[in-house]
């Protein structure tokens, strides 16, 4: 496993070694041994799917409070998407940052996003399966999100999203959301 930095610190590309031969092909998707001799010490306790329908299916910005922060290791599966992990870590130096990565069935690539970061993606092709590992359990109770649009942060998605769910349509930017928020406090 190759384990790429991102312009943002600890948010990692992971390109899984692929053996293949006229029946197809064969990879470890994850690997704990692996992880941690490349200095990433995570100990995931839930597996998450989704399956988008449509092309320009945006899901996000996501994130969790503490003390339900999660990191994630993400992968698509089927079809492509564009990924994004925002910074969204108090006092963090790339506080509002943003990096994309295209993830595919294809490339095989993963992004591996730690705590305190915010989390989404869009779909480019049509019938999208994306897989992901999460470090802390789901909890409605510390789920948040933040407009996808936030010209603060400014990420440059590559299409125009056609879908998006009731509650991304009414995320409030970041300032809105930590102004707002007694409890925007996020891992580290």
């Amino acid at each position: 496993m190759d384990v790429l930095e991102t312009k943002l610190k600890d948010v990692y590309i992971l390109e899984p070694q692929v053996f293949g031969d006229d029946r197809g092909w064969f990879m470890e998707s994850w690997s704990k041994r692996k992880m941690e001799n490349a200095g990433l010490f995570v100990d995931f306790v839930q597996d998450n799917q989704s399956y988008s329908a449509q092309k320009g299916t945006l899901r996000g910005l996501h994130y969790q409070l503490n003390p339900m922060c999660q990191a994630k290791l993400l992968r698509a599966t089927r079809g492509t998407i564009f990924d994004v992990a925002v910074d969204i870590r108090k006092g963090s130096p790339q506080f509002g940052q943003w990096v994309g990565v295209e993830l595919s069935a294809e490339n095989k690539r993963q992004l591996f996003i730690p705590r305190g970061f915010a989390h989404g993606f869009i779909t480019l092709t049509d019938d999208v399966e994306v897989q992901y590992k999460a470090d802390n359990y789901y909890a409605p109770e510390c789920d948040g999100n933040i407009c996808w649009n936030d010209s603060d942060i400014g990420i440059a998605w590559p299409i125009d999203p056609v879908i998006l769910s009731a509650k991304d349509q009414k995320a409030p930017t970041l300032k809105e959301r930590m102004a707002t928020s007694l409890n925007f406090v996020y891992g580290e």
